[in-house]
């Protein structure tokens, strides 16, 4: 198949500029020894996971249906977080997932026996590894709380307040530096601070962490430093993050996790979409059949403005147009772009860095119909991967 030869809207990913984030990715597990997992909630297209299980250590999930994914899809190690865990969500985790992280220590307590239990009846075969995660109470996002897990009044990990009022609570054992001691079925700690970040305000993190946790950090087996980190965007600081994972390993014995999302698919996808009509209010407006509320949420939630192939800021060429959608929304807008030529109806454009948080939170408000899957191949050939019909639409529904 071909460029021209696709439906619109469809969601195109890149494997040819997958691999090249995965080589990044896998040459840092390489040179410093980390375990580098894809947060699914960024990226779930699992027919690429064959491929992504290649390069790096496995996925991590944000709950059951996640965890599944990637045990079915990658069979590599498998991690878990989540706010909170339903009991019987839990008795399915435990038999998908090598590392259990929980957010408080209520939880703990309610799920510790579901975990040793599940170690008790594999053994060696299937062991999780419980880590309770940390909020090391520093901000690096002014404006942007909406992603902070460190804002006030954060339900994200644990102050250092509150983690040793749960250890004192569970009896546990205060020592000479006025730290307590860890249960022996806790073997690690969690922080994820980060968004979209370079390795300076991970380091500030860390920095900020060990200050308050470094006595727990001695009695642990690994430290999973979250997501966030924008690995291969161009320009990150990869050997300032590889100085801090060896100093990490060499301080305190620890194994390091990493669990990026963008980063595995950063600038590996594209939304292709049509024109149907062009209106006129004050500016030319195009209809176009994706919508920023349906097919790329993060661009009302950020907000955040997608690249767009050949289009350009608004007023910087000859011919600028405000691009909208097919749905009622009023604010279904994706943006002002300009361009060198007029736009026709039935023309094509393509929206870039469209792979991540797009196919994994898009919608039918309205009965809009979701953007088929496609994979630009290396040889430049279009595989069609997934397309969406009306049954998809009603099925969420009753």
């Amino acid at each position: 198949m071909k460029w021209n030869e696709l439906p619109t809207p469809c969601y195109v990913v890149d494997q040819k500029k997958l691999k090249e984030n995965l080589i990044i990715l896998h040459n840092l597990e390489q040179d410093t020894g980390c375990h580098v997992l894809l947060a699914q909630k960024a990226f779930s297209t699992y027919a690429l996971y064959p491929l992504i299980g290649q390069y790096i250590s496995g996925t991590t999930a944000s709950g059951l249906y996640e965890a599944r994914l990637g045990a079915e899809e990658m069979e590599r190690e498998n991690h878990v977080f989540a706010p909170a865990y339903k009991d019987s969500d839990m008795e399915e985790l435990v038999t998908l997932c090598d590392h259990v992280i929980f957010n408080s220590f209520a939880q703990y307590v309610r799920h510790r026996k579901k975990v040793a239990a599940q170690n008790a009846a594999s053994g060696t075969e299937h062991r999780v590894s419980i880590g309770l995660r940390i909020n090391p109470e520093y901000s690096t996002q002014e404006g942007h709380a909406i992603y902070d897990p460190c804002a006030p009044g954060s339900r994200l990990g644990m102050t250092r307040e509150a983690f040793e009022k749960g250890l004192a609570g569970l009896g546990m054992r205060r020592q000479e530096d006025g730290s307590y001691e860890l249960p022996e079925d806790v073997e690690g700690l969690h922080f994820h601070t980060l968004c979209e970040q370079d390795a300076d305000d991970l380091e500030r993190t860390f920095l900020a962490f060990e200050e308050q946790f470094a006595s727990y950090l001695k009695q642990v087996r690994w430290l999973n430093l979250g997501g966030g980190h924008h690995i291969t965007r161009p320009g990150y600081q990869i050997e300032r993050l590889k100085k801090l994972i060896g100093y990490i390993r060499e301080t305190y014995g620890l194994a390091v996790y990493l669990e990026p999302g963008e980063a595995v698919a950063l600038n590996a996808g594209y939304l292709v979409t049509e024109v149907c009509d062009i209106v006129h209010n004050g500016m030319d407006i195009l209809i176009l059949d994706a919508s920023a509320a349906c097919h790329m949420p993060d661009v009302l939630e950020m907000p955040y403005r997608p690249p767009l192939r050949d289009g350009f800021a608004a007023g910087e060429q000859r011919y600028t147009y405000r691009l909208s959608s097919l749905t009622c929304l009023a604010g279904d807008v994706i943006g002002d772009y300009s361009f060198t030529h007029e736009i026709q109806i039935g023309d094509r454009l393509v929206f870039e860095d469209m792979a991540i948080y797009s196919m994994v939170k898009n919608n039918t408000f309205n009965g809009i119909p979701l953007p088929s899957i496609a994979m630009l191949r290396e040889d430049g050939e279009v595989e069609m991967l997934k397309q969406f019909g009306y049954e998809d639409f009603k099925g969420r529904l009753s």
